[in-house]
């Protein structure tokens, strides 16, 4: 009787906890919601849509967004990347601030919708980790050499080393329960990572991306995201809850085999469907359909394994073939949604979790000093200690150490799973979310107090086409963004390049690549040296379609070509191009017009950074200043050094920007087939190129001044003898190329008269002006002033739809206020030509 109530209470006490581990299950506080249901009647049916998943998912998303953004907007003029306004918004959201107030918090962010939320937030994290495995191309960080290798293994070794004698010292405290090897793995990895992707924006906010400093930084934060993906996996498959010991190896053993099936399996059939999608062809939506499910199938097989679902995605991207056109497709089909909506989502739903208040007490904050002071220590002093053995200077070397002390999205990452399998709580989490935001924060000034890159360069005697001896190099950095550009440049180089042996040419191209917030962007680091030139490799095509026409170019002609990349956001980038040309001593930039010319001939505006970009270009340029308004010279295509057929126009109305105008003619005109006119303007005597109007300048430093001398009939004397001589020069070279070389003197009395003797060669190829001439403005009103008053008129719509034109703006050293270079004459200039 006794053995059958004590075994009934045996089986009671059982089903007791069995109900209570059940409860448990369903909800942390222990309490039953009832599911939420997908979609509301309507507010006409007396019911609340907060109620319902979708529309306070809609709700939810809105905010985040908006929220995130305004931080994001006042974050910029910090220069912190948008990861950090993301973060700050999830905390504040969260319990920490916003949250604190129970209605916000229960109306827009109630329990029973967070399972929602991070599911959709988590299926974003896992299209955005499979991109993060597209950027790591393993070529080259085999490329980067020892030096970067053993930086990245400083960087790992230190922090993690560290992060171990931190973890004994916060379990002593806060996480007394927390299992020792899980949390020790964990907070080794936290304080051991650096975030490539956010370093990447770091280093081209400051114009380290073609640096010694941002490619070591670069390749050492590639190797130093493989190794703690791999620790991260060690540390989730040592944090299972199953006391076996077997357990792990298991996990273990599966994963190492997932790895080996991707590489072996589904990198092959990915590999398939890259080759079917040639350049130039639309990628077909079965192959993306495809590869996204195998995207999604593999984080299901990671998760069943027991390492996460985030694994299977990142692998896919990292076995994913990185060349053609595939690739790239996929990132346009990804990047907007998963970067504008569902990452912040992640952000959000981490900073829910995160509550800044439990960080109560001196003993909690002198943990989070502990644990900042030990991230940034062990990063810091193990990468500049190693760089210094590796040689690097001592300013770069501190440099490094701050820049690889940057976190961002993986840390969340490592800390979220970390809490969600119970090795971090509460406490833990915030202080390690807290020592993400710090360092992160930290990096950009501290780097831009450190180091600094000296804008400093030896002086240079050529920085214009006219000069004294035509015997000597010419050097011309010709800038585009598009292929569209690249015909006719190539065609104006061969034009310009004559048949003499005397003095050579040799261009620099210059790709004019934007970098923005899209993960796509982060690719094209890649393409980056630290000479400026783009990765070529030799097996392969390289991906920059646009570098390779010019280096197919320069190999089939006399001319010598050299291929650059400039990475950079376009409100910046004119600092890349007034440094390169100084660098490279160029006596002559060419950029391209801000507007191309459609179908029907009128010209369409490409976007106003790059109007704006041809203006900062203009006031701090160290050399010439051509801007280049394409109407097809020559066609769509490169036309052969034998069928060069072209009859090109200077209009010399004066001044020192004409005379550059008309030194660049003269040398296209040596090309046999090219026909040179030159079409000289006089007006009467006593009477000026105003025509009675009040000339308007624009200086190096933007103000619009009247030219008053000009405007009251009196000319500028040296200026004046100045383009006699030159004329003079000119006439001699006229009189021997009679064939090739023409010039008419024109006596214009107005404005009409001037339009007029324009009009009569709208039908050349090329026309090249001066910007500057002392001339009254041909048009009444344009948005072009950078072309001045002459080049305003040829590149309207009613001049002309076939004629290109040039406006050259010749480097007056008087005008030259705000170098962006300063030349020092014992400066140890390094080699303006590639060693390799």
């Amino acid at each position: 009787m006794l053995t059958r109530r004590h075994t009934h209470l045996e089986h009671i006490l059982q089903r007791i906890q069995s109900a209570t581990k059940s409860i448990e299950m369903a909800s942390p506080d222990s309490t039953c919601l009832p599911p939420m249901k997908a979609t509301s009647n309507g507010a006409f049916q007396h019911e609340n849509p907060l109620d319902y998943a979708l529309p306070l998912l809609i709700v939810q998303i809105c905010v985040v967004v908006a929220f995130t953004r305004f931080l994001a907007f006042i974050c910029k003029p910090l220069r912190q990347p948008r990861v950090i306004a993301e973060v700050i918004g999830g905390i504040l959201l969260g319990p920490s601030a916003i949250g604190r107030n129970e209605k916000f918090l229960h109306t827009i962010f109630p329990k029973r919708s967070l399972t929602v939320l991070e599911t959709v937030a988590n299926i974003g994290l896992l299209f955005f980790l499979f991109l993060v495995g597209l950027e790591l191309d393993f070529r080259s960080i085999r490329k980067t050499g020892h030096k970067a290798v053993f930086i990245a293994v400083a960087g790992i070794t230190f922090p993690f080393v560290l992060g171990i004698g931190t973890s004994f010292a916060l379990r002593a405290t806060i996480s007394k329960n927390a299992d020792p090897a899980s949390f020790l793995i964990f907070m080794g990895v936290a304080l051991s990572i650096t975030a490539f992707p956010v370093l990447a924006r770091i280093l081209a906010e400051l114009k380290l991306l073609t640096t010694d400093v941002g490619r070591i930084a670069m390749s050492a934060a590639a190797v130093n995201d493989v190794a703690a993906w791999i620790l991260l996996a060690l540390a989730i498959a040592l944090s299972g809850s199953n006391a076996s010991p077997f357990v792990p190896l298991w996990v273990i053993l599966c994963a190492a085999a997932f790895v080996l099936f991707a590489i072996f399996v589904i990198k092959p059939v990915l590999a398939i469907m890259a080759k079917r999608s040639p350049e130039g062809e639309p990628v077909q939506d079965l192959y993306i359909c495809i590869t996204f499910t195998i995207v999604l199938a593999c984080s299901f097989v990671t998760d069943t394994i027991g390492i996460h679902a985030l694994f299977g995605a990142f692998v896919v991207g990292i076995v994913m073939p990185k060349d053609g056109p595939f690739a790239g497709m996929l990132i346009e089909k990804i990047e907007d949604l998963v970067m504008s909506l569902f990452l912040p989502l992640y952000f959000v739903s981490s900073g829910l979790k995160t509550n800044v208040t439990t960080i109560t007490g001196a003993l909690s904050w002198v943990m989070l000093v502990l644990v900042i002071f030990t991230a940034c220590f062990g990063k810091i002093i193990g990468t500049f200690l190693v760089s210094l053995l590796c040689k690097v200077p001592f300013r770069e070397a501190l440099a490094l150490g701050f820049l690889m002390n940057t976190k961002g999205l993986v840390e969340l990452i490592v800390l979220n799973i970390g809490k969600d399998r119970k090795v971090l709580n509460d406490q833990a989490f915030a202080i390690c979310v807290l020592m993400a935001l710090v360092t992160t924060f930290i990096t950009t000034p501290i780097v831009m107090a450190v180091y600094k890159p000296a804008r400093t360069g030896s002086p240079y005697t050529h920085k214009t086409i006219q000069r004294n001896d035509p015997d000597t190099e010419l050097r011309v950095l010709a800038c585009f963004h598009s292929t569209h550009n690249i015909p006719t440049l190539i065609n104006l180089i061969e034009s310009s390049r004559g048949t003499r042996k005397r003095g050579k040419l040799c261009v620099y191209a210059m790709h004019l690549m934007e970098l923005s917030e899209r993960p796509s962007a982060i690719t094209m680091v890649h393409t980056a040296r630290n000479n400026g030139m783009p990765f070529w490799n030799k097996k392969d095509d390289n991906r920059d379609q646009m570098v390779i026409a010019f280096h197919a170019y320069g190999h089939l002609s006399s001319v010598n070509v050299r291929p650059m990349t400039a990475i950079s956001a376009f409100s910046n980038i004119h600092e890349d191009i007034c440094t390169s040309a100084h660098q490279k001593r160029a006596a002559i930039i060419f950029l391209p017009f801000h507007k191309h010319q459609r179908v029907d001939g009128t010209m369409e505006s490409l976007g106003h950074s790059l109007h704006a970009m041809n203006g900062l270009v203009l006031s701090h340029a160290p050399c010439s200043v051509g801007i280049l308004v394409d109407r097809g010279l020559g066609g769509t295509s490169q036309v052969q050094a034998s069928d060069v057929s072209y009859n090109v126009a200077v209009a010399f109305f004066g001044g020192r920007d004409d005379r550059e105008a008309l030194a660049f003619g003269m040398r296209m005109a040596e090309h046999p087939g090219v026909s040179l006119t030159v079409v000289k303007f006089l007006v009467p005597v006593g009477t000026t190129f105003a025509f009675g109007a009040k000339l308007i300048g624009v200086t190096a430093n933007k103000d619009r001044k009247i030219i008053k001398e000009v405007a009251n009939g009196i000319t500028n004397d040296e200026d004046k003898q100045q383009d006699d001589q030159f004329w003079s020069e000119f006439l001699s070279v006229c009189c021997k190329n009679t064939e090739s070389i023409k010039y008419e003197e024109r006596l214009v009395e107005n404005k009409g008269n001037v339009v007029t003797t324009l009009r009569e060669r709208n039908k050349s190829n090329l026309i090249l002006v001066g910007r500057m001439p002392p001339v009254a403005p041909l048009i009444n009103t344009s948005d072009c002033p950078e072309l001045g008053p002459v080049g305003t008129y040829l590149a309207s719509s009613e001049f002309s739809t076939s004629a290109s034109v040039i406006v050259f703006q010749q480097y007056n050293p008087e005008a030259d206020v705000y170098p962006l270079v300063m030349e020092v004459s014992d400066f140890m200039n390094m080699p303006d030509t590639p060693t390799s």
